[in-house]
């Protein structure tokens, strides 16, 4: 048997372009992986109730940052990780002290940019002493003896009389906390993994039509 071999054109041309081909064709494909796979992240923060803010948090890059490679790869991460993080695994919240964790009431209000005030962030703002109650068949209390202003939040009584005084529950103290599991980002970073090879043969494909 006799076989006869011969090649037509410039191999070497022809495996460059196959090259910058498969160049286009990985950093395409990461370059849509890593979009979709932060859209999908977004889609499943809103869709939890947690937020258009915390949603945007969510980022994405590929490497290279300019140019083609075959080694190409996308990164997607959180600007706020702990946070993503706890509604992700549900942990178990402890006090760092080992004591109470103290839960703030509608009546405590909000501290800087929205951030839950402290106890004792609270009573320096409010100007008022918290005091302790022990409940045995619920979370025990930190309550403030003073009223209910018109935004529903604890302040000083102005009363002289003692009119219109109460008392106003501010924290609710409780050993521990477990925050509930409200997303699942490893579901859509699997899916997205497994649908790369797909993505670059589709655009190989589509470079060489």
């Amino acid at each position: 048997m006799k076989l006869d071999l011969s090649v037509t054109g410039d191999i070497v041309a022809s495996m460059q372009a196959e090259i910058l081909a498969g160049e286009k064709a990985v950093t395409r494909a990461m370059r849509q992986a890593g979009s979709d796979l932060k859209q999908n992240w977004r889609g499943q923060i809103t869709q939890a109730g947690l937020g258009r803010r915390l949603a945007n948090s969510i980022r994405s890059q590929t490497y290279p940052k300019s140019g083609e490679s075959l080694k190409a790869a996308a990164l997607v991460w959180s600007n706020a990780p702990q946070i993503i993080g706890a509604h992700d695994t549900g942990p178990l919240i402890r006090s760092k002290d080992g004591f109470w964790l103290a839960i703030p009431t509608p009546a405590a209000g909000k501290g800087t940019r929205g951030k839950a005030l402290t106890p004792g962030e609270w009573e320096r703002r409010r100007g008022l002493r918290l005091r302790f109650v022990y409940r045995r068949g619920g979370p025990s209390l930190l309550v403030a003896d003073g009223r209910l202003n018109s935004r529903g939040l604890g302040v000083a009584s102005r009363s002289k009389t003692g009119r219109g005084r109460s008392t106003v529950p501010i924290f609710l103290l409780v050993p521990q906390v477990k925050l509930a599991k409200r997303l699942n980002l490893a579901r859509d970073a699997k899916r997205a993994e497994a649908a790369v090879p797909g993505l670059i043969v589709a655009n190989w494909f589509s470079e060489r039509v």
